[in-house]
């Protein structure tokens, strides 16, 4: 079964390779249409036939809701009353005055899960070129689920150009995004200032990527770095707490190191920390063993794909620190 249900984008081909492409300048109605994000989350009471009662008995329960499609119906979720819906147009209409006014591009959209959980990412302008014209871009993400799995999320994220590598921008600070629970009414434009404050963190992410891209590692370093980054939780009760180093994807990565990934062999990336950040990363988002490439995508930004990717980032700053 496919995540992803309907996708729209331009430019390139994402990295994930779905989608409908679309011409530049779009509005967003079309975006709507075509990302399949025209419909709304409509709610009713749950409601229900008790076991071996009459047939007509049916009751209702008050403390909860169900939230459904507006145009097929299909439910999504059952959710408490005090539970906040936010719209897919809301999403879309998020960006409005960003591309209007802000210089933003929306380059995809989408819907996943048939609707419980789904997404926009524009491009914001910013961008730095490391040695070696090793480029990344500056995206701003915004999503929200209607199944309680995603706080309706603004989040920066990277993108690296030579191989489409994504990366959460999240630092120290807690800057880099911002996260509105569902038992709280989604304010765009409350999140939009609290964002403002964090759009200085793209200039400090810029330059802890610098500093990544100028730290030498040597063979001990880069297994120690894999062997932190790259573990599982014990699968026994005794090992409560444990992890596991995953022996296959220590492997695999240590080859994207080594060569075999896209852009390691930039002046930016051989050899560097730089480099050991984008080899975690590629693996989640290329290489990772999934089901399909829309539970890739879900996992690399929603999910432990997009946990094992923070994790190689923390790693790698401790190695500047």
């Amino acid at each position: 079964m496919h995540l992803v249900q309907t996708m729209a984008y331009v430019n390139e081909v994402p990295w994930h390779g779905l989608g409908q492409q679309l011409a530049h300048d779009q509005p967003l109605e079309v975006w709507a249409e075509q990302a399949g994000m025209n419909w709304r989350i409509e709610a009713a009471d749950v409601r229900f036939a008790a076991r071996g009662a009459d047939v007509d008995a049916i009751r209702t329960f008050p403390e909860q809701k169900v939230l459904y499609r507006s145009d097929t119906k299909a439910p999504l979720a059952i959710v408490s009353k005090r539970y906040q819906v936010v719209q897919p147009a809301e999403i879309l209409e998020f960006y409005r005055d960003l591309t209007d006014i802000g210089g933003f591009e929306l380059e995809t959209a989408g819907v996943l899960k048939e609707g419980r959980k789904f997404w926009a990412l524009a491009r914001t302008g910013q961008t730095v070129s490391l040695k070696g014209r090793d480029q990344v871009n500056g995206y701003l993400l915004l999503a929200t689920a209607c199944d309680g799995t995603l706080a309706t999320t603004a989040q920066f994220t990277s993108v690296r150009v030579v191989c489409n590598n994504t990366l959460a921008i999240a630092l120290a600070n807690g800057t880099g995004s911002v996260k509105v629970p569902h038992r709280s009414q989604f304010d765009a434009q409350a999140v939009k200032r609290q964002l403002g404050i964090a759009v200085a963190s793209w200039d400090d992410f810029m330059m802890q990527m610098k500093a990544l891209s100028e730290c030498r590692v040597n063979a001990r370093t880069t297994e120690a770095f894999l062997q932190r980054v790259l573990t599982y939780p014990a699968a026994t009760i005794m090992d409560r707490g444990a992890t596991v180093v995953n022996d296959r994807a220590v492997k695999s990565v240590q080859e994207l190191f080594a060569g075999r990934g896209k852009g390691s062999n930039l002046t930016s990336a051989a050899g560097t920390a730089w480099g050991l950040v984008n080899s975690v990363t590629e693996f989640v988002d290329h290489h990772r063993r999934a089901r399909s490439d829309d539970h890739r995508l879900d996992a690399a930004w929603f999910g432990q794909g997009a946990a094992l990717k923070q994790k190689a980032w923390q790693e790698a700053i401790r190695l500047v620190a």
